[in-house]
Order: structure tokens, then C-alpha cells, then sequence
């Protein structure tokens, strides 16, 4: 497989680089951007399309020239200059990965590779840095997937994969409008549906093993009504000295963390 090389801003590279900033063509060309080794080896391992690798022309590591020899994906070079405004100066940045975004819908969820976790979801959260936070302690605690509702941040925002820490990677990651479409899966389904709030039953007091579906609200306003509303159990944090509240990544992290340790 010959390789492009690209020397110059063109259309192409200005296509790559609307991806680090521009929410509506990552969408509408179902493509983002990843940077860095462990996200990029994730990605791959995990079976995610990769559509093109990109790299400086200067000297690569070992990691970065054994991908580049065995990848499918179309490989271009870039100026040194050029692929420094893609990699984002991330640390071991050599490669940087043009993935393929996957669908949306539910219908996904029947295909996780951890079809006994917990199902995640974080409603209308703001920061992408959140939703990586929370990727990275779904993937450690054993959650099959991370669905994103509501009007909210973006989980293919380069912050939120960076944050991940290629953790996206191992989840089924799915965004729906609202509660509705998630709600009637899990009925279906024989999901049980946690919400996380300030006030709720003490989390030591709620059952989470088998399946369940547990709801992380958004960081200023909680839990939307609408999933309030459908929740079968709400439950709390118990917290001392004179913190108000927990960053919801954090909260939903231990939400999960005890879901784990009721698994066995």
C-alpha cells in the first residue's frame, strides 16, 4: 500500500482538523479523531474501523511503525507541522487515528461484550472531560456500555477520549435524545433503573447486582425529571466535612465500584 503525503493545508487536512473542534462534521462524517498510543491501541484491539492513520515524516517509534506496517487503514504522511496541529502535542502522539463513529441505536446494546455489566448513563453532562472520567471508570468496574442523553457534551470530543484513556474503546458508547428509547429497552429487558442524587437511599442500602441500568445526572442540576421519574431506586453518597457535593463522574465511579463489589 503506497502512502499519501501531504505537505500543505488542503481540503482533506482541513477535514482531519475540523474534527478536533467541529461537533457537527464529526457527526455528519461519522468520524473522529484519536491520538495518542494506549487510546489508538484500544481502538484497534477493540475492533473499532479505523479509516486512516496519520504521521509526521520524522523518525517513529517502534509501536508507531509496527501499526503503520500492518494497518488496513489508509496511511498518509504529513509535514511535521501539519501533523502537530492533529496530535494536539499529546504525549506519544506520533500516530494520530481517523476512527469510524458507530450508531446509536439501542439496538447496540444486545451486542456488548460484557452483556452483564451495568449499563451507565450520563444525562445532558456538559464537560467532555466528565464523560472520559466516567468511560474510564465504566471500562474498569465492568459496565457493558456508556449511553450519553439529552443535550450533552460530546463522547468523541478529543478531550473525552483523551480522558478515556482508550477506555471508550471497550464499551458499547451510544447518545439518545431523551430517557424514552433506553427506558422501553430495559423494561424489555428485565433492567432494574438506578438514578444518583444528593438525596436517595443510602447506596449501601440498594440492590445493584444483576441488571441494572444506573443513571449519573448532570454536574449543576442532577437527575432530568424525565429520569427521575422512571427510576426504580435513587440512591446517595454518604459524605462528610464541607463538601456539597461530588463531581458526578466521581459519584457515578462509586455507584459502579459498589455495583462491582455486589457482583462478588
Amino acid at each position: 500500500m503506497s502512502d499519501l503525503r501531504i505537505t500543505r493545508e488542503n481540503a482533506r487536512f482541513q477535514q482531519w482538523e475540523a474534527l478536533l473542534t467541529n461537533r457537527s462534521k464529526r457527526h455528519r462524517n461519522r468520524e473522529f479523531l484519536v491520538q495518542g498510543v494506549r487510546p489508538i491501541t484500544r481502538a484497534v484491539e477493540e475492533g473499532w474501523t479505523v479509516r486512516a492513520l496519520l504521521r509526521s515524516d520524522q523518525t517513529a517509534s517502534g509501536w508507531a511503525d509496527a501499526l503503520w506496517a500492518t494497518t488496513r487503514a489508509e496511511r498518509v504522511v504529513l509535514s511535521p507541522e501539519l501533523h502537530a496541529r492533529l496530535s494536539g502535542k499529546v504525549e506519544g502522539a506520533e500516530l494520530v487515528a481517523v476512527v469510524e463513529m458507530p450508531e446509536d441505536g439501542v439496538e447496540r446494546l444486545a451486542d456488548s461484550t460484557r452483556p452483564h455489566g451495568p449499563v451507565v448513563v450520563f444525562d445532558r453532562p456538559t464537560s467532555p472531560g466528565n464523560i472520559g472520567t466516567l468511560a474510564r471508570s465504566a471500562d474498569a468496574f465492568g459496565a457493558s456500555a456508556l449511553v450519553v442523553t439529552g443535550h450533552a457534551a460530546d463522547p468523541y470530543d478529543p478531550q473525552a477520549v483523551r480522558a478515556s484513556t482508550g477506555s471508550l474503546f471497550a464499551l458499547t458508547v451510544l447518545r439518545v435524545p431523551g430517557p424514552g428509547p433506553l427506558v422501553e429497552w430495559a423494561q424489555a429487558h428485565g433492567y432494574r433503573i438506578v438514578g444518583t442524587d444528593e438525596v436517595g437511599s443510602p447506596l449501601a442500602d440498594v440492590a445493584l447486582g444483576g441488571r441494572v441500568v444506573v443513571v449519573v445526572g448532570n454536574e449543576t442540576h442532577g437527575l432530568s425529571s424525565g429520569w427521575r421519574a422512571v427510576c426504580d431506586d435513587v440512591v446517595s453518597i454518604a459524605m462528610v466535612g464541607t463538601a456539597s457535593s461530588l463531581n458526578a463522574a466521581v459519584a457515578g465511579s462509586i455507584v459502579l465500584h459498589d455495583a462491582l463489589r455486589q457482583r462478588g
